[in-house]
């Protein structure tokens, strides 16, 4: 077993997550796509439930970083608001997958209590962030900001609901120009 088996382990799982959600978390082959016995996997996460929670974790800490340096990197905070959509046209990308937390918010009703904590923290991060800076770009007033980030979050998890639906990012791309052009978005 390599040293970064644990983050092999979650760099795997994080991938069957995106595109078969919790119920496709599979610890024999998760082991296989590893390259590991499915009794390590034990050893860094004893039960389904633990890998699937580090999971979520690591994919809101790293949504979270990602976010801030986008805003910190970007010229202004309305140049981050229309990248934004970027962050989950990713996974559209890679094998036609969807964000992992939408994926497990989609069967919230039959996760461990620590998941949906997790899930629900990705949301959050992400409405948190919208809203700061949709205030920061003057869009949106602060007491307005975080309706709207919930309408953009919201919309922009759909799109990519619908376009992995037909295997077609470019219904993701022509539903992120509609918001756009309505005023959801900023164009």
């Amino acid at each position: 077993m390599s040293a970064n088996a644990r983050e092999d382990i979650l760099a795997a799982a994080k991938l069957v997550g995106q595109a078969h959600g919790y119920a496709g978390l599979n610890f024999r082959d998760l082991a296989q796509q590893v390259g590991i016995k499915a009794a390590s996997i034990y050893y860094h996460f004893p039960s389904k439930a633990d890998l699937a929670a580090a999971v979520a974790k690591r994919y809101w800490e790293d949504a979270a970083a990602y976010l801030e340096s986008l805003l910190q990197n970007s010229a202004k905070p309305l140049e981050a608001l229309r990248r934004y959509p970027e962050t989950f046209r990713w996974a559209l990308e890679n094998g036609n997958r969807i964000c992992l937390c939408s994926f497990m918010s989609a069967q919230f009703d039959d996760l461990p209590d620590e998941v949906k904590t997790e899930v629900q923290i990705f949301a959050d991060v992400n409405i948190a962030w919208l809203k700061k800076t949709l205030v920061a770009a003057k869009v949106a007033s602060p007491r307005d900001a975080e309706k709207r980030a919930r309408a953009i979050y919201s919309g922009i998890v759909g799109a990519q609901l619908m376009a992995r639906s037909r295997a077609d990012i470019t219904l993701y791309d022509n539903l992120i120009e509609s918001y756009r052009t309505t005023g959801l978005l900023p164009a």
